[in-house]
């Protein structure tokens, strides 16, 4: 038996108006999630546990099989991990996004204009972390460089207690009032005022603004945490993962979990993504010994963040076309047995621009036999209308591993 997770970042949503009171994923043509949900078992799970705030990073690591309230330590330490930073238990790490906000003198009085600054490409970004580290880099302070807007700063000998905002989350709104606070409340503030000033005028973004496309003028940091400790998934679980994905925090969590990581040409962890790419990858791992694969696409949560309907649809039916369709359609032609979990991690409502911790719809499937309850169709509605729920979100991975469904 191989077993795949297809995990849509934040796809659940709520109604809207663009698409005639549906949501994206009952507007999407999706055969082939469809098909799983009218073969399968349909349900809702809570992947946050109450309490917590409601990302990616929590959620994955429940969708994988990790009790957040047992494993979680902070989101920056796991993109830390993947991109080769070596933590020592003394360090604390933060997010720091490149992002764009507005130009007022007073960096208190900016608005957040846009959290990923235009999904910045690695490459630009790269220039300006290391213009960053030149001048804001300290002995116990070092930028990481991360994949396009999302990096990373360690702090040595440090201590956690620091209130931080995701950027994300205040969109179009003042920063005044989400100021780092606590215990490096006004050091990572005056960073941020500092990073403001190296890269306005950086040729990067002058080159950005030229081409009217938004530039990466400030840093902003969130998401504290320190060193991750995860227990072996093979160990938990008995079988041998891999993980497909394209941003660090996935990686990380990959890496912390022993799972088998591959590098897809074209994968962004952005709006647009070499879906098919991920498919193979994946088909790929399970051909060369992994019997479970977790595949991560971001692309529906990027569009929830910048409020782009139809964008999200598209998404959605690239995932069903593109890596559903293709997985199933080889592994029938190669006479494979499998079973598949289908879910996002969290909501991440169109109308809110930021996720939610609301249960999200899951599809449990098996290729060798029905499974219940099973739905005319895979959404939120059809999945809350089944009844089932799961109140932990780890215990999606220990049914689809034992096959009690």
């Amino acid at each position: 038996m191989k077993y795949i997770v297809l995990l849509g970042d934040g796809m659940a949503d709520y109604p809207c108006k663009e698409l005639g009171g549906k949501t994206p994923l009952e507007a999407a043509h999706k055969p082939h999630m469809d098909f799983l949900a009218q073969h399968g078992a349909v349900g809702m799970a809570q992947t946050i546990p109450a309490g917590m705030p409601p990302g990616s990073d929590t959620a994955n690591l429940a969708v994988l099989g990790y009790d957040p309230l047992i494993y979680y330590s902070g989101r920056s330490p796991l993109e830390a991990v993947s991109i080769g930073v070596a933590l020592r238990p003394d360090d604390v790490t933060f997010r720091c996004n490149l992002v764009t906000v507005s130009d007022e003198q007073d960096y208190a009085d900016k608005t957040m204009i846009d959290y990923s600054a235009g999904e910045i490409s690695t490459e630009e970004a790269a220039e300006l972390v290391e213009a960053l580290n030149a001048q804001l880099g300290a002995d116990d302070l070092q930028l990481y460089r991360g994949v396009s807007y999302r990096h990373c700063l360690v702090l040595a000998h440090g201590m956690t207690g620091t209130g931080l905002t995701p950027p994300h989350d205040i969109t179009g709104r003042p920063v005044r009032e989400y100021l780092p606070q606590g215990r490096y409340g006004e050091r990572l503030y005056q960073l941020m005022r500092r990073s403001y000033q190296i890269l306005q005028d950086h040729p990067v973004n002058v080159a950005r603004r030229a081409h009217g496309l938004h530039a990466a003028n400030s840093c902003w940091f969130w998401g504290e945490g320190t060193s991750p400790r995860l227990d072996d998934f093979t160990e938990l679980y008995g079988v041998k993962g891999g993980m497909v994905c394209a941003v660090d925090l996935l990686k990380g969590i990959g890496i912390c979990a022993g799972l088998k990581g591959v590098e897809v040409e074209g994968a962004t962890g952005g709006m647009t993504t070499n879906y098919a790419g991920k498919g193979r990858a994946a088909l790929e791992l399970l051909a060369g010994g992994c019997d479970m694969v977790y595949i991560h696409i971001e692309a529906p949560d990027e569009c929830g963040h910048h409020g782009e309907a139809q964008a999200k649809v598209a998404a959605i039916e690239a995932i069903d076309g593109e890596v559903l369709g293709l997985m199933m359609d080889e592994l029938r032609a190669a006479g494979e047995e499998y079973a598949i979990l289908l879910t996002p991690d969290h909501p991440t409502p169109l109308s809110l621009r930021t996720h939610t911790g609301e249960p999200v719809p899951f599809v449990l499937y098996r290729s060798n036999g029905a499974a219940s309850p099973s739905a005319s169709c895979y959404s939120e509605a059809e999945a809350r209308a089944t009844g089932l729920f799961l109140p932990q979100g780890p215990m999606l991975m220990r049914k689809l591993i034992s096959g009690d469904f």
